[in-house]
């Protein structure tokens, strides 16, 4: 007969195996009673810089249109805030790849304007909390380099488009490089930037919300293994069915009818579980010893919580917000899932809007 100590352990060990649903879901306590909730639209996005020549970004005007009708009024994009860069930097041997990739170098517009990015950072929220209601082109000029000296080149763009065309000129912290810099950013074939920065300044904001995080990034301890383990994993039927839809889609790009498409497509209801099977749940069910699947799968919801918490966090500075979010379609499901989960966060369908 089993010790008493011993049946409570086994008692203990299989209540520990079974999985419990929580007993609190904040999705179910939605307010306020009183007052606008929050609003958010997530648009699903293909990478812009990745599509095939053919690509014409004035094809991006019937969804431009779209989603000025909505009329958001804030607009957070996939790109690392000047902040995070910077601390990104002081761990170079960690982040090397990270900064190298994501992080635009500030040093230019630090020149001109002796900012470094804390600084800057800091000048910018004390420009905007006592901008005018009818700024002048030089008060423009010299955001738009505070923006640059601070990391964020799509709140600079946003200035620049704002500039009328003869005022886009260099002057109040911006040289003639940082000039060149503005003009081939504002053509750069980049969502945040096309979609983004050029939205913003249609609607008269100010700037863009950088949201995205890549604080969960470093080397693996074995990098060979655990890339080949999960090429593996994403060879599969959903990997075949997404990059044939994919080239499909791709044929059309030249038209703005093409586009739409490609955009109807990425948001479409059953996209993200199409984009879980192929890479996230074939990386969680990866049976390598070392569970390199797992490690991926880890950093992969890890950024998507902190990208939800940096719009999370925009949206409690201003409550009753109308935001819209321009992200890689495969986050889509997973920001709308942890935003769904605030109190006072209301997901709104992109279906509708895209027809």
């Amino acid at each position: 007969m089993a010790r008493p100590s011993t049946l409570l352990l086994a008692f203990l060990l299989s209540a520990g195996a079974c999985a419990q649903q929580p007993d609190f879901d904040p999705s179910k306590l939605k307010g306020p009673a009183g007052g606008p909730a929050n609003e958010v639209l997530v648009l699903g996005s293909s990478h812009l810089s990745q599509l095939p020549k053919r690509f014409d970004p004035a094809g991006l005007r019937p969804l431009l249109d779209r989603l000025a009708a909505w009329r958001p009024q804030a607009i957070a994009i996939e790109a690392l805030s000047g902040p995070q860069c910077d601390v990104l930097r002081r761990y170079p041997l960690r982040y090397q790849d990270t900064i190298t990739t994501y992080c635009p170098d500030p040093d230019p517009a630090r020149a001109t304007t002796g900012l470094d990015v804390p600084a800057a950072t800091a000048e910018a929220h004390r420009l905007l909390a006592a901008w005018p209601a009818a700024p002048t082109a030089a008060q423009r000029r010299r955001l738009a380099a505070v923006f640059l000296a601070g990391g964020e080149q799509a709140s600079a763009v946003v200035q620049w488009l704002r500039l009328p065309e003869a005022e886009r000129r260099a002057g109040d912290g911006l040289d003639g490089a940082l000039v060149e810099q503005l003009n081939r950013l504002q053509g750069q074939r980049d969502e945040s930037i096309l979609v983004g920065a050029q939205l913003a300044a249609r609607l008269g904001h100010e700037r863009v919300y950088p949201m995205d995080d890549h604080t969960a990034d470093g080397p693996s301890a074995d990098e060979k293994a655990a890339g080949a383990a999960i090429s593996k994993a994403w060879d599969n039927p959903a990997t075949k069915k997404r990059l044939a839809a994919s080239a499909a889609l791709e044929q059309h790009l030249d038209t703005a009818e093409g586009v739409l498409a490609m955009y109807r497509a990425a948001n479409a209801p059953g996209e993200t579980k199409l984009a879980f099977d192929s890479d996230f749940g074939a990386a969680l069910e990866e049976p390598s010893p070392q569970r390199f699947g797992r490690n991926y799968l880890g950093y992969w919801e890890t950024r998507n919580l902190r990208m939800a918490a940096n719009i999370r966090e925009v949206l409690g500075d201003r409550p009753g917000m109308r935001m819209l979010v321009i992200v890689g379609a495969s986050h889509k499901g997973y920001l709308e899932a942890y935003l769904h989960q605030m109190h006072d966060v209301r997901i709104v369908d992109t279906g509708p809007l895209l027809r």
